[in-house]
């Protein structure tokens, strides 16, 4: 993208309650927003949307990630593009699943609580300190064990559920909590975060820059 000019970011809303909150703090850090319904557009229509975009973000939504292919293909696509992307809840899991990890029950149904995130230092969460509180709403989790070499965790819970990924060489980046929802410690720094990454294009950020992460998986 051009310096100083505004990221243009492409949100593919999956029928979420958050999504307008999350949308509303995209613009105040001077986005420019495209919204699009996951499933208003076909798979070719929806990766053309994304070709006019500096940056994807995949919504939060009910459902599985086998649920909705088009969020998949794009990121693919953005793994293969180098474009940044963003998945959040669903979103998250659509990302590790589309690059081949396991998602599957959480060891515990959670709706509309809140827990403390450990992370590891990564770019995402500069400026929020490791066990932040961060509300969640789900009852599927990525299976630590089963991501690929491309994936690395770079948050958990304290009882080591996955709670955060980032690719290894691409600007894709996962969170399985709402950074949006008001009960979220720094979440609106972590969109912030995630645009100064899109400004950039990705490529100052590298995984391998941060610690990895000893907490016990689960």
């Amino acid at each position: 993208m051009t310096a100083g000019a505004a990221p243009r970011i492409l949100v593919v809303d999956h029928h979420d309650s958050f999504v307008f909150t999350l949308v509303s703090y995209l613009r105040e850090f001077g986005a420019e927003v495209d919204v699009v319904e996951g499933d208003e557009l076909g798979r070719a229509a929806l990766l053309a949307r994304a070709e006019e975009a500096d940056g994807v973000l995949v919504s939060p939504g009910p459902g599985r990630p086998e649920d909705v292919p088009a969020s998949t293909a794009l990121v693919q696509r953005a793994e293969a593009t180098g474009q940044p992307l963003l998945g959040v809840c669903l979103g998250h899991q659509v990302l590790a699943h589309a690059l081949g990890a396991s998602v599957t029950e959480a060891p515990e149904l959670l709706h509309g609580r809140t827990s403390a995130v450990l992370h590891d230092g990564d770019p995402l969460f500069d400026g929020l300190p490791s066990g932040f509180a961060a509300m969640r709403y789900h009852s599927l989790a990525v299976d630590g064990e089963s991501l690929p070499e491309e994936l690395r965790v770079t948050a958990r819970t304290p009882e080591g559920v996955v709670m955060a990924v980032r690719h290894r060489s691409a600007p894709l980046v996962g969170v399985q909590f709402h950074p949006e929802s008001v009960l979220t410690e720094g979440g609106r720094r972590l969109f912030g975060n995630w645009l100064r990454e899109v400004r950039s294009g990705g490529a100052s950020v590298s995984a391998d820059d941060t610690p990895g992460l000893s907490i016990p998986a689960r």
